[in-house]
This record gives C-alpha cells, structure tokens and sequence, in this order.
C-alpha cells in the first residue's frame, strides 16, 4: 500500500474526461515497487452542482479550479482502506467536505481524517451509496442514473486493467487486476471478500438492472460492452 500523501502533490495523470452530463473520470498512476499501478478518480455532479469525489486524485491547478467551476466538492468518498492516499490533502484543500467511506474501513481511514459518515444522504435521488456485500463492509460504491442510463462505480472488487506489460504487468495479471478481460482479483478475494454468496447475489442483482450502461473501476478500463453481461460471468466465477 502507497504511503497517504502529506502535503499537495501532483502525480502523473490524464486530462479529466466527462461521460454523459453528471460525471468526469481521471486516470493517473502510482509508482509502487516493480509495478506501475494504474488509478482512476470519478466525480458526481448532483442536481445542485455539488460533487462527490469517488477514490481522489490530486489534479493540476488549472484542472482543480475547473473542478471548482463545475460544481462545490461537497463529499469525498474513501472507498475502501486501500485509497486512503489522497484523502487527507483533498480534506485540507476543502475543510467542509464530507469524509465518507465503508463500515469497514472506517477504523483505517481515521488514522488520517475524521468520517464524517459510512450512510450518506446525497439528497439527490439519482445517486446512491452502499456498501458491498460480501467485502466485510471495506468495499464502497455509486450507482448512479442518468440520462443515458445506469453507470456502476466500483473500487478493487473488480480489476480491469488490459495494457499491462512486462515484469509489473505480469505481477497485475497474478494478482487478477489485469487480464484479457474483467476479474475479481484474486488479492481481493483472498483479503476483503468474506461471503461469496453475498457478493454473487449483489453481482446477480446488479446484473438484472436493464438500463445499466457502464462499470466504472477504480484500475483499469471502463466496462461498456455488455456490462450486465460481465456481472454474470463475475458472480459465475465466484461459485
């Protein structure tokens, strides 16, 4: 695990990139012994023009005040013991933004900033929280309706990282974040995952929503083709 930042500071990235009319998504890396880890931030504008900030990265300033202009970051939401790099400087850059993270991770994540809650009330019906089933509470994600349709945020319970080559890339492939196709990695079933009849059912039970579009994960590509599809074969894999 990368040690928690202590002070502002920009780490490779991309340009942020809206999907649809209510998210933008970032991906940068980490720079971990023999593996480059890829990363992405997503962030939720709510019917108020205020965001919730999902796994944050530290951006450029000119690409932060065009955060800024596009709405108030309102909710930083840790999803998981495991993203805690980045929480304390995005809580000191904005000291009112509420710390969110999972049950679970809570005891964690407080060894940096104070949670503010593990049940947030976004006051906007379109975006949820919850925390997954089957993870012991240290896994959190966002569902979150639009216009064209349903988008799934998740953190590591599901690993998606295609490009990954050599030495690094074959340790990303053993740990299962990386492959020809969406895993459930195997670090994350051996370390979070406690009920696999919890998590299949939750799989299934997203796997059933038929306006759902995307899958949005916090390493890797996002999963656009046949998205309901994938949940299937993920809570198939888990029998």
């Amino acid at each position: 695990m990368t040690a928690p930042l202590q002070q502002w500071q920009v780490l490779p990235h991309g340009r942020p990139t809206r999907i649809g009319d209510n998210m933008l998504t970032v991906t940068g890396d980490i720079h971990m012994p023999l593996v480059e880890l890829p990363r992405r931030m997503t962030v939720v504008r709510l019917h108020d023009a205020r965001l919730v900030v999902y796994s944050a990265i530290a951006l450029n300033e000119d690409e932060m005040i065009a955060l800024e202009v596009w709405g108030q970051p309102a909710y930083l939401v840790v999803p998981s013991d495991r993203h805690r790099m980045d929480a304390k400087i995005w809580k000191t850059r904005y000291p009112a933004i509420q710390v969110v993270t999972p049950s679970g991770a809570r005891a964690k994540v407080e060894e940096l900033v104070a949670v503010d809650t593990v049940a947030p009330d976004f006051k906007d019906p379109d975006v949820d929280f919850m925390a997954v089933p089957g993870t012991r509470g240290h896994e959190a994600a966002l569902m979150v309706r639009g216009a064209d349709g349903c988008t799934l945020i998740l953190n590591d319970v599901v690993g998606n990282i295609r490009d990954s080559k050599g030495f690094g890339g074959w340790l990303l492939r053993l740990a299962g974040f990386a492959g020809d196709e969406p895993h459930i990695p195997s670090v994350v079933k051996m370390t979070v995952v406690n009920d696999t009849q919890a998590l299949r059912l939750q799989l299934m039970e997203w796997a059933a929503m038929p306006t759902l579009t995307r899958i949005i994960v916090s390493h890797g590509d996002i999963i656009e083709d046949n998205p309901r599809q994938v949940l299937r074969e993920l809570a198939t894999s888990l029998d």
